[in-house]
């Protein structure tokens, strides 16, 4: 697909349902009991991976469209649960496409049945690091085998029943963090779970809203964050509404930004403090945003986001800060290329075990678009300067492709980048809204 310069972009996009959430409220669904209705599903490659692997395991799904209150389609989900051992053993290997989060989470689930199940997925999700997963199940006392054994999938889960452990995560990972917290329903005693900062805690959360026991605390001095599970209690069936996820919102935030004469609304956009890491950088790098009709939905923290033409300057970015904004870092190197100055992205080689090399890639791209970039272990430097119109290879990493979209439209000249359809796992509306922004 070819990009070129726009003018100012204008008009509302209402943010499709949050892709962690999504997850997460199918995952749940399944192991609580009675049913559990989600409303603002986001009907990504992913998330429909997730429900695919739990029909296969015996539960039945049904998804549907309504329309909202606001007139617009509301992407409803029912989840019929069976509680947390009603799952069944599935006939045929359980597939999870794309979704890391699909095979992380549902392995710790999958720990605890009293049967084996067998998890693959697509080429790249096939070279993506297991043994996070793999170490803290087997202190468990659950055996997972890696079928290459290359410590990726296939992987192989011989459920039974967990035992509890204090585990540190040598990342801040919340699927590293779900995996062991769902792991550890089905232990005898508390599971605890430290990271070195706090993650994202939509699993804290939901979990806690479908009647499960979960505490967590932040060591002022470390920032290290200590997850507790508590086994015994039963999960109850919900209603849940989704909010719209801030990683999709995060294009639109740069398109804004930087697209001189642009002013876009942003409806529907989560919040969480463990994910609004992005907004924090704006503000330091001295963007225009507004947060309007603050509220709660779904336990979740949700804001409608008018966001400005400004002009940006570099700033530093790490420590305790990635974990909040770790997906967002693609398109905030896009913003960066465009700003005064220096910008400076430490602590974030976890962006090399992603669908890409995603540090790579970004350095890649933005120095074809003549920006000069210094590659680091864990981070980037990037020079700001004046985009240019290039050739830029996604890697069928959607993050990738919708950071380098934004960037064709700032760009001076003509940007083609090749296989766009991989923005459907996460946000396969991206393109039909940037065009209903453009200027008529």
């Amino acid at each position: 697909m070819k990009f070129h310069a726009e003018k100012a972009l204008r008009g509302t996009v209402k943010i499709p349902g949050d892709k962690s959430i999504s997850h997460r409220s199918v995952l749940l669904g399944a192991i609580a009991n009675g049913d559990t209705t989600a409303h603002g599903f986001l009907r990504s490659a992913d998330c429909l991976a997730t429900i695919d692997c739990f029909r296969a395991l015996g539960i039945s799904i049904e998804e549907r469209t309504e329309i909202a209150a606001d007139g617009s389609e509301d992407n409803v989900v029912i989840i019929h649960g069976k509680g947390l051992r009603g799952l069944s053993e599935p006939s045929k290997v359980l597939d999870a496409m794309n979704s890391g989060t699909t095979v992380r989470l549902i392995s710790g689930i999958l720990s605890g049945q009293n049967f084996d199940s067998t998890i693959t997925g697509d080429a790249s999700l096939r070279k993506r690091p297991m043994r996070r997963i793999m170490e803290p199940l087997e202190m468990m006392g659950i055996m997972t085998e890696s079928v290459e054994n290359n410590d990726c999938i296939p992987l192989i889960i011989h459920g039974g029943n967990p035992r509890a452990i204090r585990y540190t995560s040598k990342v801040a990972s919340a699927q590293v963090k779900s995996c062991v917290l769902l792991a550890g329903l089905y232990a005898e005693d508390p599971t605890f779970l430290t990271e070195p900062a706090l993650s994202r805690n939509h699993t804290e959360l939901m979990l806690s809203a479908f009647g499960g026991n979960v505490k967590s605390k932040v060591n002022k001095e470390t920032g290290e964050a200590t997850a507790i599970v508590y086994p015994g209690t039963i999960l109850e069936g919900q209603e849940i509404t989704i909010p719209g996820d801030i990683s999709s919102a995060a294009y639109f935030l740069a398109a804004g930004l930087l697209v001189p004469g642009s002013e876009i609304l942003l409806q529907n956009v989560g919040i969480n403090d463990t994910r609004d890491g992005i907004l924090r950088v704006i503000r330091a790098m001295g963007g225009s945003i507004k947060l309007n009709h603050v509220r709660m939905e779904g336990g979740e923290p949700v804001a409608d986001i008018l966001v400005s033409a400004s002009e940006l300057h570099g700033t530093k970015i790490g420590g305790s800060l990635i974990p909040t904004l770790i997906d967002e870092i693609p398109v905030i190197a896009v913003m960066a290329a465009c700003a005064d100055g220096d910008t400076e992205i430490t602590d974030a080689s976890e962006l090399r075990v992603k669908e890409s090399d995603r540090l790579a890639a970004i350095a890649e791209g933005l120095t074809a678009m003549g920006i000069s970039v210094e590659e680091r272990k864990d981070g980037l430097l990037i020079h700001g300067g004046t985009l240019h119109g290039a050739s830029i290879r996604s890697l069928g990493d959607h993050r990738l492709a919708m950071a380098f979209a934004i960037a064709g439209i700032v760009a001076e000249g003509e940007t083609e980048i090749d296989d766009i359809e991989c923005v459907n796992i996460s946000y396969p509306e991206f393109f039909a809204d940037l065009e209903n922004l453009r200027s008529i």
